[in-house]
Formats: C-alpha cells, sequence, structure tokens
C-alpha cells in the first residue's frame, strides 16, 4: 500500500485514469489547476488507447517525473540528471510488474477486473517512488512550478 492509495481513489472516482492521476497528484500538492496537462494525460491512458502500449502508469510516472525536472520554457534546461532518472524508473517499473508479464497495458490489466483489483496499487507505487526520486534530488513537491 502506498500513502497515496486513497487519493487515487478518490481521482478514479473522478473518471481521472492512471497518468492523469499521477499528474493530478503533483497539481495538487501544488494547489493548482491545469486541465491542459491532465488532458493531454489522457493520451497515455490504457496504453495509449488500445492497452497495447506501456501502461499509462509508467508514461505518466515519467511525465511526472520530467513535470518537474524536464525543460520546460526556452529558458531552461533539462536536469543532467534526468536521463538515469528516467532510466532508474523504468527498470523499478519493469521489476514490479514483473509479476504481471510485462510493462504492457494488456499485461497488468488483461481484464475490467484485473484493472480494478491490480492498477490502484501499482499507481500509488508509481507516485510513491516518482516522489521519493525528486525529493532525493532536492525538489521541493509543493513548489509551484513559476511557468504555469
Amino acid at each position: 500500500m502506498s500513502q497515496y492509495d486513497s487519493d487515487i481513489l478518490q481521482l478514479a472516482g473522478k473518471g481521472y485514469c492512471c497518468s492523469q492521476m499521477l499528474l493530478q497528484l503533483a497539481l495538487d500538492m501544488q494547489g493548482i489547476e491545469n486541465p491542459g496537462l491532465i488532458r493531454a494525460a489522457q493520451g497515455l491512458c490504457t496504453g495509449g488507447g488500445d492497452a497495447n502500449g506501456n501502461c499509462g502508469a509508467l508514461t505518466g510516472g515519467q511525465c511526472l517525473l520530467t513535470y518537474y525536472l524536464g525543460k520546460g520554457s526556452p529558458q531552461e534546461s533539462a536536469s543532467d540528471r534526468l536521463p538515469l532518472l528516467l532510466s532508474e524508473l523504468r527498470s523499478w517499473f519493469v521489476e514490479r510488474t514483473a509479476v504481471h508479464g510485462g510493462t504492457l497495458c494488456h499485461d497488468i490489466a488483461p481484464t475490467p477486473d484485473a484493472y480494478l483489483s491490480v492498477c490502484p496499487g501499482i499507481i500509488g507505487d508509481m507516485a510513491e517512488k516518482v516522489f521519493a526520486l525528486l525529493m532525493a534530488e532536492g525538489i521541493e513537491l509543493n513548489e509551484l512550478k513559476e511557468e504555469l
């Protein structure tokens, strides 16, 4: 169980998908709204729409990491550590989902029942992992992003 499980269940109850939930958690921590970002994250849901792509918890987690460490304007540079952190996150996810047979959405949640029973835990674990990586980098999670 992750410390974000109740937040994830509330977001699921509002109709958000995996990738949207991860980014919404960050926005909630910052006390801001960004409907455009949340709409864009929907493109990552259910493996990119047909369950044949990578799990939206992975791609949403990657977006969450780059939300804090990526390049967002011409004046900014992405963190030099971003490629290493993305690689670490992917390796962790491969390990985390090995029991399901892979990182694709249809590997992890081949049925609606599996989606309801398995995905919330994976999403919560992803949130914990990304936020732990960010905190280890000295990132203040509740700091407002200036460019928004």
